[in-house]
């Protein structure tokens, strides 16, 4: 085994598929990408990537974009620019931009690493980390660097082990006794198990590393081939499986737990009720997720805000909240909030409720207003008196609804109700 001197990661650039527009957020996505989506108080969702990425000692760092990017764009120049080439450190947002073909924009996720072979090669990095941007994990991805080393894999795969009936939405890996990849099936009816462990599936995360030249190597001959979808997870990976080496790596080797984290923590928020269960999770005694853990910090763009205010304490007017997270910005002023998340700049009037609700940035609620497992999108105004989320059929005829009770508003609802 070679001795190394220094961390793989050192070697490796980390490259962040973030163009999915994730439809299953409905109007949450009506304006922005998924990846740019609100999370965790201060944060958006495409944070985490880029976090694992930097806290594992990744210093050359490319996201690629394309559906609706601004907010995204505008997100991670505010609070990725910190990375300096003097340091030898990079970072690039790669929107689609023709730059093959002036018809062409990203066909697939292969196609949005294709695209930008020029500016990858001009970094020379050792290595390449493919990440999905739009995920809520923690993991050190210089244990996966290692392991793809260590194996001689063409492809190291990062997979999720989960209950073998629950990966029928997935890409599951058929592997063998040493987790050398068999074959690779996207969204089976029947998954295969791992061996030895018939209840148990190997699900994909989206996250692969490549030796770079290698990568290249697959991109041009895939995109040479007329009948590709230009798509890691359809055609690159399958092929590699098939005439190469490919081998899967468990998050359970590499994710990063605090020591109150007691099981591998990751989520796919893609549906409105996903997003509001790992949000108001947030918010239990102990969550499954450490947003407090100092030793694997999630960077973000960190706005710059007055501290969190409550005031008014009279009797059903006094300004209070149990078990929430309020963002600095915030002002509760004579109202409640009980196992709520609120990002910063949101007021909330008097005599007003927020309870098991995600209020977004720049909300008002205003005064009596009542509001129960909600997700606000950002700059709501809600008016005085509305109450949300007791009435369901009121609030499925006036906004979306799920089938578990979670009601997204976006401000033109309320314009609506207000016409």
């Amino acid at each position: 085994m070679q001795i190394r001197h220094q961390p793989i990661a050192r070697d490796a650039m980390a490259y962040v598929l973030a163009g999915g527009r994730g439809s299953r957020l409905a109007e949450l996505t009506d304006k922005r990408a998924k990846p740019a989506v609100h999370f965790g108080g201060k944060a958006r969702i495409i944070d985490f990537a880029l976090s694992n990425a930097l806290n594992s000692g990744i210093r050359r760092i490319g996201v690629a974009t394309q559906y609706k990017a601004h907010s995204l764009i505008r997100h991670l120049q505010r609070g990725w620019n910190f990375l300096r080439p003097e340091r030898n450190e990079s970072f690039d947002i790669l929107p689609a931009s023709q730059r093959v073909s002036e018809s062409q924009w990203y066909e697939g996720t292969a196609d949005a690493v294709f695209q930008n072979i020029d500016i990858i090669e001009s970094y020379a990095p050792e290595y390449m980390v493919l990440l999905a941007g739009d995920h809520v994990y923690k993991m050190d991805y210089e244990l996966m660097l290692q392991q793809h080393v260590d194996s001689g894999a063409d492809v190291t795969v990062g997979c999720l082990e989960v209950p073998r009936m629950e990966a029928v939405g997935f890409g599951v890996m058929h592997v063998d006794e040493k987790d050398v990849i068999t074959a690779f099936i996207e969204k089976p009816k029947d998954p295969p198990s791992i061996p030895g462990q018939p209840d148990v599936a190997l699900a994909s995360m989206g996250i692969y590393v490549f030796q770079t030249r290698f990568l290249i190597e697959q991109l041009r001959r895939d995109a040479d081939d007329p009948h590709s979808k230009r798509d890691f997870g359809g055609d690159i990976i399958p092929y590699i499986v098939k005439h190469g080496k490919a081998v899967a790596h468990r998050f359970s080797a590499s994710c990063v737990r605090a020591e109150s984290e007691l099981e591998p923590y990751w989520r796919d928020v893609g549906t409105i009720d996903a997003y509001w269960q790992a949000s108001i999770d947030l918010t239990d005694v102990v969550p499954s997720l450490d947003l407090y853990d100092r030793s694997w910090p999630l960077w973000t763009y960190s706005e710059v805000t007055p501290p969190a205010k409550f005031v008014h304490n009279e009797d059903g007017r006094r300004g209070s909240a149990t078990s929430s997270l309020v963002a600095g910005g915030c002002i509760v002023s004579g109202s409640s909030l009980h196992r709520s998340l609120l990002f910063s700049g949101v007021k909330t009037h008097s005599f007003s409720s927020v309870t098991d609700s995600v209020i977004m940035p720049n909300c008002e609620i205003g005064r009596g207003a009542r509001l129960h497992k909600c997700v606000l999108d950002s700059g709501i105004i809600i008016p005085p008196g509305l109450v949300i989320g007791e009435n369901p059929t009121e609030d499925s005829q006036r906004f979306r609804r799920t089938d578990s009770g979670i009601c997204l508003v976006t401000q033109p609802m309320i314009e609506r109700l207000v016409a």
